[in-house]
């Protein structure tokens, strides 16, 4: 049933959504859908967006074959290459203007990070020589610009010269590093290391993408993960020293995945065997300390839980329980888990109005937030689109 529900989900309603969001007149998609279905054409585009969306179509097609979503990752793909790649200094903006022209020409880590991703996959379904070429000199721009002895800074201006990480701060510190760019930028090597072993690419190079893979895997295992909370730590100075008391519910259970997926593309053991026992623990305190029976907490800051549902924490949490529960089949109670998210999304999160997606959030109460915007720099078709995705490929057969 779940797998059924989701692929009719995905198939019927959010890639027609997607589809919906082309931008035919400026290239790309567009940036900005209010609350009230008011569709921003003017809106500035997000170059986190506009690779996510470009990642979703990709991998819509290679697993549904719909030449159509192929051509909206191509629609994706040359807006990314003709109006968020810096054409003098390399790597992608933060955001550009409707029209293509630049808007914030911040270079930050995790948005070159996520441009990898999406080029990393349209390479493996469209072949296109230049993606993967521009995904390889995304990888050189951030090693070389972009890290310290300790691990990966944040956020740059145009000349990636380093400024403050207001973008990616929260809850009020102003972080040097944090858990969740280092996490996106294993996610984004990972599928770079994927696509170019598969292809039979230099061994070189992808033997320079192995070896940083291994090294954020024991910056992880050393410094960002809690062997005492069984958590991450979220905000750190520039030595990886944690800032703030703050357990990001969402992020722990999207790592245990994403960490499992990058040992087993690395395909070698010793990490693996290390990493499992972090995996393992991280979904198992989240499931004690976070999950309601019917949905996932957001966050808890020193002591205080934050009982929102988030969107993008509900979509993780199905694929991170359902990962913790193909790890150990006895464990059905990830399963169920993954099963109950599911029924309270479809319940809550899912907008019933004609033209939309998902809520943004929904509170302690139930109640779904019609106000903050449906599409945005932020909301994407990545977490709720790999979700069906994950789900999809992980129970076929």
């Amino acid at each position: 049933m779940l797998i059924g529900e989701i692929k009719e989900y995905l198939t019927n309603r959010m890639i027609p959504f997607w589809v919906h969001m082309k931008d035919e007149e400026h290239g790309g998609f567009y940036g900005q859908m209010d609350g009230d279905l008011t569709l921003q054409k003017e809106a500035d585009k997000g170059g986190i967006l506009n690779s996510r969306i470009l990642w979703f179509f990709a991998n819509t097609y290679g697993e549904l074959g719909d030449e159509h979503l192929l051509e909206c990752a191509t629609h994706a793909y040359r807006f990314l290459k003709e109006a968020f790649w810096d054409k003098e200094y390399g790597g992608v903006y933060w955001s550009v203007h409707y029209n293509g022209i630049q808007a914030d020409t911040t270079k930050h880590t995790y948005c070159q990070a996520f441009a990898i991703y999406a080029l990393s996959s349209y390479y493996a379904v469209s072949k296109d020589e230049k993606a993967l070429e521009m995904a390889e000199k995304l990888f050189d721009l951030i090693e070389d610009n972009c890290t310290d002895s300790y691990g990966y800074m944040e956020a740059f201006d145009r000349r990636f010269m380093p400024v403050d990480n207001e973008k990616l701060s929260e809850n009020g510190v102003m972080a040097d590093k944090t858990m969740n760019t280092i996490l996106h930028v294993f996610e984004a090597y990972t599928e770079l290391y994927r696509v170019r072993k598969e292809e039979n690419k230099s061994i070189e190079f992808t033997n320079k993408v192995a070896h940083r893979l291994r090294f954020i895997l024991n910056v992880i295992a050393d410094r960002i993960y809690n062997p005492i909370l069984k958590r991450q730590e979220v905000f750190f100075d520039k030595k990886y020293r944690s800032i703030l008391d703050l357990n990001s519910y969402g992020h722990d259970i999207e790592a245990a995945w994403l960490i499992d997926r990058g040992c087993e593309v690395l395909g070698e053991r010793s990490y693996s065997q290390r990493m499992i026992n972090i995996t393992t623990s991280l979904t198992e305190k989240i499931f004690e300390t976070a999950f309601t029976g019917d949905s996932l907490y957001n966050e808890c800051c020193n002591g205080e839980i934050d009982k929102t549902r988030i969107w993008w924490v509900q979509a993780e949490a199905v694929i991170g329980f359902l990962n913790g529960y193909q790890k150990d089949k006895k464990e059905k109670k990830y399963y169920e888990a993954a099963t109950s998210i599911w029924n309270y999304i479809k319940k809550n999160f899912i907008d019933d109005r004609k033209g939309s997606e998902w809520f943004w959030s929904v509170d302690d109460q139930g109640i779904s937030n019609k106000e903050k915007g449906i599409v945005n720099m932020w909301k994407c078709p990545y977490h709720n689109g790999r979700m069906c995705l994950e789900v999809m490929r992980r129970l076929k057969g």
